[in-house]
């Protein structure tokens, strides 16, 4: 039987689908007439389109967001031998893309108010025994939130390291008036079809101003290949095809005013929830929303509460990726290691009504009594 709450939480992204349908529908047929199904006028012109939206010299698409972040890594020689910085509180997603670049992996602890990547964090790496090895830092704009860009800066221009961004999760976010994914030497996108500029499915992307990395990045993209059937360099099959390059132009004229509702159904969390730690947001940036985490220290119960009366809260991210066995570095990273226990995803999207939103907040409210009771230590 249907929740009585599922109307007021349409399921996404099946609701983007909906409201861009018609728009879809034709460019898919587009597409189909065209018989141009592989890096043809679509991609091209996505490419123009979302490097017009940054205010970015180029736009790379390739297959998905972990095979720009290695793509983006080879294309700077940043290979065997190196070693990449990442945040530990981030999907392992990023931890994929880094590893198939064949670089090695070093987890850096989250600052507490904003949980993007500490600057501290970064020095101390640096200033171990091995940090000499560390070749680049790949900062993420965790849940949408702009990182601390100028300290991050000031630490890697100290120790003569690249500052390379993850914005799979920042499409519209904005440091200091610039828009995230042009702040560093590159960036990686992702079009998972959850972004908040996603595709039918995976789907990423390469953003510079380098025109020399640029090629480079089309190079591997496609084998190698400048000229067809010749590699000039050893390649990967990573090609953002045509249809969903054509189902990305469909939606990304819309990506303002959904990030403009976004901020809107922030705001009521904002004056309304009670009981738990409202994500901060940067001076100066514009915080994208692509998720909305708070943090309670009875999560676990509040998360049941919500669950029970149909509201689709969830995790992101339930342990830090030097907490999971793949990835296991031994290393102690106390602030991701306390949030992680902490942080509780609200739902948000553009397809949300206020009633949706206060309802969430009328649940937490309700749920005080017993967080006051509840197991969990404080």
């Amino acid at each position: 039987m249907r929740s009585p709450t599922a109307c007021l939480f349409p399921a996404y992204p099946k609701a983007d689908y909906q409201h861009h349908a018609p728009q879809i529908m034709a460019a898919m047929r587009r597409v189909s007439a065209s018989g141009r199904y592989i890096l043809g006028p679509e991609v091209e012109a996505f490419e123009r389109e979302f490097a017009h939206y940054l205010g970015v010299n180029h736009v790379v698409g390739v297959a998905s967001g972990t095979d720009a972040i290695e793509i983006m890594l080879r294309a700077l020689g940043i290979t065997q031998g190196a070693k990449v910085v990442v945040p530990s509180l981030t999907a392992v997603a990023v931890a994929a893309g880094v590893t198939r670049a064949g670089a090695e992996l070093v987890l850096a602890d989250c600052e507490p108010d904003t949980l993007t990547m500490c600057p501290r964090s970064l020095r101390t790496l640096l200033q171990s025994p091995d940090g000499h090895r560390i070749k680049a830092a790949l900062v993420v704009h965790l849940y949408g939130q702009p990182a601390n860009w100028q300290r991050l800066q000031e630490v890697a221009d100290e120790h003569g390291i690249l500052l390379l961004e993850d914005a799979a999760q920042a499409h519209g976010a904005q440091w200091q008036g610039r828009k995230v994914g042009t702040l560093g030497r590159a960036a990686a996108f992702s079009f998972y079809p959850t972004k908040n500029l996603g595709a039918m499915g995976d789907a990423g992307a390469v953003v510079t101003q380098d025109a020399d990395l640029a090629e480079r990045v089309r190079l591997i993209r496609q084998y190698g290949w400048k000229t067809p059937q010749i590699s000039e360099c050893t390649g990967v099959n990573s090609r953002l095809d045509e249809l969903q390059a054509a189902i990305l132009r469909a939606k990304l004229p819309s990506l303002e005013s959904h990030l403009a509702k976004r901020a809107t159904l922030a705001a009521i969390y904002a004056g309304r929830l009670a009981g738990v730690t409202l994500p901060r947001v940067r001076r100066d940036c514009r915080h994208a929303w692509h998720l909305h985490v708070v943090r309670s220290a009875n999560r676990d119960a509040l998360l049941r509460h919500l669950q029970s009366l149909g509201i689709p809260a969830t995790v992101h991210y339930g342990c830090g990726i030097h907490q999971q066995p793949a990835y296991a570095t031994g290393q102690s990273l106390p602030v991701t290691e306390k949030v992680v226990k902490k942080i509780l995803t609200l739902p948000l999207h553009p397809y949300l009504s206020h009633e949706a939103v206060e309802f969430v907040c009328d649940a937490v409210q309700q749920c005080q009594p017993l967080l006051c009771h509840a197991s969990l230590p404080a």
